[in-house]
């Protein structure tokens, strides 16, 4: 129920044009998925979000295990129809979350015990737990449960975190039972080369049908994800989708695609549009400075959201400077919009060979430095 089809590699890069088929219908890629964290694409519906042109959305395992809990999306018949979104979902396996309460958690072979941010009650997740909730969610992908370990971090750390990662992703394929869900591994590894090919080659022996990177966009400089990124997909399957976690600016997902990845997916398009920053054409800007107040040209000319079709710079502007909710959405669905449709150019790019080119013309207009 669950295939990949690699259509095409672009000349001069590892770019690749392909197709993800799944339950819940099909995902062209490369690919960025619109994250909806708590069963919602914050402050959008799902009919906008298809609007958008979004083929895929991603939540969250960790928060929708704390709330609203499984018993009641079990009852509403599983995530799909309790957020009514009828295309694919992808689920993360909750480890990044648990992960990031650091003095809340206590790490053990079995799993994590942690407390929970919401009430301070005490929780645990293994890999058998991880994949019960995803499997109760009833998300098209899901995900191994697996520590997204800190940067920096030291060398020993690292390949002690890997190699419980690995156990853990055997233990998540053995208990993982819907064949209507396909469980992807993920690579970790570091910032060291060597543990990033250890770790990727034993992923691979398990035959997993697609492979996620982890513990990259961490706050380590985008030059030394390049590296790894590079390296690392050297030892991934052609014939299997590739999946960088957790990037969201043009730039990363420019050097993720030319790397090779076909999905990626970020809170950042949505989180900074609700701070008034949006994404255009010729670059970043801030709809709230003054010198918008008079500004009656939509966000980005270039665009096609229903955002820029509609309102001026000047409207959203004032929408912010009052507090009103529409202004964060008109930003929210220009944001979403800039990159989904931005995945699009590209995937058009690979086809026609002019990726690369593609790539310096956008960076140029941007503004980013080669």
């Amino acid at each position: 129920m669950f295939k990949f089809e690699l259509e095409k590699t672009s000349k001069g890069s590892k770019a690749r044009l392909g197709k993800i088929i799944t339950p819940h219908g099909e995902i062209e890629t490369p690919i960025f998925m619109p994250v909806g964290t708590r069963a919602t694409v914050k402050t959008m519906t799902p009919e906008e979000v298809k609007d958008l042109g979004a083929q895929i959305i991603l939540s969250n395992t960790y928060h929708l295990f704390l709330k609203p809990g499984m018993d009641i999306i079990e009852k509403a018949g599983g995530l799909h129809k309790f957020m009514n979104w009828d295309k694919p979902i992808l689920t993360d396996s909750g480890g990044f979350q648990v992960f990031s309460l650091s003095g809340n958690r206590k790490i053990s072979e079995e799993g994590v015990e942690f407390r929970s941010h919401i009430d301070g009650s005490k929780k645990f997740i293994s890999p058998e737990v991880s994949i019960d909730i995803q499997n109760t969610l009833g998300s098209d992908i899901i995900m191994a449960f697996d520590e997204c370990a800190p940067y920096p971090s030291s060398y020993e750390y690292i390949y002690d975190s890997m190699m419980r990662t690995t156990r853990w992703a055997e233990r998540c394929k053995a208990h993982h039972k819907r064949e209507d869900q396909a469980l992807f591994g993920i690579i970790q590894g570091g910032m060291y080369k060597d543990l990033r090919e250890i770790s990727a080659k034993d992923l691979v022996a398990m035959d997993f049908p697609g492979y996620a990177v982890g513990g990259l966009s961490v706050g380590e400089p985008l030059e030394l994800m390049n590296e790894i990124l590079d390296h690392t997909t050297e030892f991934m399957p052609q014939d299997k989708p590739r999946y960088l976690m957790g990037v969201g600016t043009p730039d990363y997902l420019f050097e993720a695609v030319e790397r090779g990845i076909d999905m990626a997916d970020c809170v950042l398009p949505t989180r900074i549009a609700r701070n008034g920053t949006v994404m255009t054409s010729n670059g970043k800007l801030v709809i709230k400075n003054a010198k918008y107040k008079e500004d009656f040209s939509p966000l980005d000319p270039e665009c096609d959201c229903y955002t820029c079709r509609n309102y001026s710079r000047a409207y959203i502007r004032h929408l912010f400077n009052v507090d009103e909710i529409l202004g964060l959405r008109l930003a929210t669905i220009h944001n979403l919009r800039f990159l989904i449709k931005l995945m699009e150019d590209i995937r058009e790019s690979i086809r026609g060979d002019y990726f690369l080119e593609f790539k310096d013309d956008f960076y140029r207009k941007y503004g980013y430095n080669k």
